[in-house]
Order: C-alpha cells, then sequence, then structure tokens
C-alpha cells in the first residue's frame, strides 16, 4: 500500500461508492408494480426506468475513466456524486413515466462514477497482490447492499405506501457518499502522473479492443450472462408480485436467493480457478447458466409448477453469474496488458448495453406472464456459451492463469 490514508475507513467508502449500482437499481424493485397503477403506464413502461439506469451505468464508464486520467480522481468523483444526488430528487418529483426514465438516466450517469473510480483509486495506491485483496474486501459491501436493497423497498412500501420514499433514500445514500468523500478520501492521482488523451487517441484505443476477436468473444459471453441478470430484474417484480401474488416485502426474501446464490458461485470460483483456469471454469459457469436458462424457459412453457418452477431456475442460472463474468473478465483483459483501463470500460459498457436491452427487451415483451422472460433469459445463456466455445478458441492456458485466479 503507498499511502496510510487507503485503511480499513477508506475501504468502507470505497465500498459504499461502488454500492451506487445495486442499491439504485434493487430497491425500488418492489415498487416497479406500484409505479405502473400510479402513472396509469404500462409494466413495460416501467421496465424501461431500469433499462434507462442501466445503458447510463454502462456509457457513464467510458467517460469517467479517461477525464479522471486527466483531471484527478476526487474532483470527478465528487461531481459524479452530485449528479446522482440532485437526480434522485428528480426522481421525487416527477409527474409522469417519462420524466422518471429521464430522472433515472442522469441518476445512473452519476452513480456510475463510483464504481469506475474507486476500482481507479484502488489502482492508484495498491500494488497488484495488495489491491486485488483489497478489491476483494471493498465488494462485500455492493453485495451487502444487493442484498438487503429490496428489503428496504419493500418496508418502506409496507409502511408508508409511498414510492417516494424510496427516492428519498437513495438521496439521503447519495448525500452521505459526497459528506464521506470530501471529509476522507485524498486525490490519489496528483497532477504530475495526469495524462493528456486527445479524443481521437480514446476512440483509437476502443477500437482497438473491439477489432479483437477472441477478447469480443470473452465480452460477449460475460455481457450475456450479465444481461440475464437484467432480465430478471426487468421481470420478476411483475412475476412475482403480480402474477403469484407475493407481498412486496416479501420480494427481498426471493431476491435474497439470487444473492446467496452468487455468493456462493464466487466462493467456488475463488477456490477453484487457481487448480483449473480460467476457461475450464467458464465451460463450468456456462453449462451450470445453460441448465438454469433452459430450465426457467421449460418450467414457464408448461406452467404447472407454480412460483417456485421460476424461483429455483433463476437461483440456477444466476449461481455462475461471478464465474462467468470475472473469467471473462480475465480472458478479455489477458489481451490488453497496455490498454487495461481501456478494456475495462469497454467491458463494464458492453456489458451494462446488453443488460440495458435486454431489460428492455423483457418489458416491450410483457404479456403478463413469465414467458417473455425466460425465453430471453434461454436465448441469453445460449448465446453467452456459444461466445465462449466458437469466438474465444481453445489455446492452451497460460502460466500465468494458472498461477492467479480471477478477482470479482
Amino acid at each position: 500500500m503507498k499511502s496510510s490514508a487507503t485503511g480499513a475507513a477508506v475501504l468502507i467508502i470505497l465500498g459504499i461508492l461502488t454500492a451506487f449500482g445495486p442499491m439504485s437499481m434493487d430497491m425500488y424493485l418492489p415498487a416497479m408494480p406500484d409505479l405502473a397503477r400510479y402513472f396509469a403506464t404500462s409494466p413495460g413502461n416501467v421496465q424501461y426506468t431500469l433499462s434507462a439506469f442501466t445503458i447510463a451505468f454502462g456509457a457513464g464508464q467510458l467517460i469517467y475513466g479517461p477525464v479522471s486520467d486527466r483531471l484527478g480522481r476526487r474532483g470527478v468523483l465528487l461531481a459524479g456524486i452530485t449528479l446522482y444526488t440532485l437526480a434522485s430528487v428528480f426522481c421525487v418529483y416527477a409527474s409522469s413515466i417519462n420524466e422518471l426514465i429521464v430522472a433515472r438516466f442522469f441518476q445512473a450517469i452519476g452513480g456510475a462514477a463510483g464504481i469506475v473510480l474507486s476500482r481507479a483509486i484502488i489502482r492508484d495506491v495498491y500494488d497488484k497482490l495488495e489491491g486485488a485483496r483489497a478489491l476483494s474486501l471493498m465488494l462485500m459491501i455492493p453485495s451487502l447492499a444487493a442484498l438487503i436493497a429490496p428489503f428496504i423497498g419493500g418496508y418502506l412500501l409496507k409502511f408508508f405506501a409511498d414510492w417516494r420514499l424510496i427516492f428519498w433514500t437513495l438521496f439521503a445514500f447519495g448525500m452521505i457518499a459526497f459528506i464521506l468523500g470530501v471529509l476522507k478520501l485524498p486525490e490519489t492521482h496528483p497532477p504530475e502522473k495526469r495524462q493528456k488523451s486527445s479524443a481521437s487517441k480514446i476512440l483509437h484505443d476502443y477500437i482497438k479492443v473491439l477489432c479483437h476477436r477472441r477478447a469480443v468473444g470473452y465480452m460477449i459471453c460475460g455481457g450475456l450472462s450479465f444481461a440475464t441478470m437484467f432480465a430478471q430484474l426487468s421481470g420478476t417484480p411483475f412475476i412475482y408480485i403480480d402474477l403469484f401474488g407475493v407481498a412486496p416485502e416479501d420480494f427481498g426474501l426471493l431476491f435474497a436467493l439470487n444473492i446467496f446464490a452468487i455468493m456462493a458461485g464466487s466462493y467456488l470460483n475463488s477456490r477453484l480457478v487457481i487448480r483449473f483456469g480460467v476457461r475450464r471454469m467458464l465451460a463450468v459457469g456456462t453449462t451450470i447458466a445453460l441448465i438454469g436458462g433452459i430450465g426457467i424457459a421449460v418450467s414457464a412453457t408448461i406452467g404447472t409448477f407454480g412460483l417456485f418452477g421460476i424461483v429455483i431456475p433463476v437461483v440456477i442460472f444466476m449461481m455462475p453469474h461471478n464465474m462467468v463474468n470475472a473469467n471473462a473478465s480475465a480472458g478479455t483483459l489477458e489481451y490488453f496488458p497496455d490498454l487495461a483501463g481501456t478494456a475495462s470500460a469497454m467491458l463494464g459498457f458492453v456489458r451494462f448495453g446488453t443488460g440495458a436491452l435486454v431489460g428492455a427487451l423483457v418489458g416491450y415483451f410483457h404479456d403478463g406472464t413469465a414467458l417473455p422472460m425466460a425465453y430471453i433469459i434461454a436465448c441469453c445463456v445460449i448465446g453467452s456459451a456459444a461466445a465462449f466455445w466458437f469466438l474465444t478458441g481453445d489455446p492452451p492456458e497460460t502460466a500465468s492463469e494458472q498461477r492467479e485466479p480471477s478477482v470479482p
């Protein structure tokens, strides 16, 4: 570690900043049916609020990395948090579903600063091994946020029956993050280390990444796997609450099963990838996802297994979520040792962009049943496996892949 300022307290703050995504996406899931009724609109239009957030959260990652390399981390980070906080207020006062979609878009643009710059700060102040450990510790907070956020949203609705309180809570979360950033976060990228990079150079680097066949194969594999999460985020609130009559405050219990499954998959990957390597773990992960994805399509088509005919396959295909995405990330970044930041930003954009598209498709084809979500998820897991097997090739694993585990 290069600075005593980056102790446990700062890691906690960085973890809070990384939690903007799960807090903002998961907390309002139980309110989606209420939003449809309040704005007198279709569930599909409400699901666009999630898609708008997702695409903006991915696009923002392309912006903050290069800008912070040139201007420094702290000021850019605080500007992003400010935008997030203001946009949360606009969500509260939205008078139509279209206004809410726009407000969510800008909320995501601001929140993207947290995930990108937290990782950049870790890279600034830690060496490789310590940085991996710090990232692992930091990512415990967004995992916890993803677990508790639906419970918070559900119980706010139960006790106060007002979806606006969810966005007031996100506003308070943004204010706390801003205050902590002002008081506790140092500038970790001083002027003498800042890069002057032109827009044409940045564009050239992004094109270079996109022209690498195997890297693109890994990105598509991870992106389609990542998209299944957004398909179930868009679909399960309406399926569980409206179709099967689950109470909004109990939605978080079913959602928690997914988080526990993801955590189990992450643990298995961290234990086994050293022994078996990235590609073998990707083969295992995509196969498990295939079983769950095809299982939910079959169950939704037959329609005789009830609520848990949907819940159980969702848990199965979500279990290897981080297993696939962590190893797909390692596979992508392997080819760009000198463009790791650019490749990482493009990877994030592909993931969230694919997630936004898939979430929008779930909303567009919503028909009051589980079929649209189930078929779209099945297509995603099939596409993810196909990208791995047919685009990434099957070269012998390198020594570095055998020695070092992927860090989620």
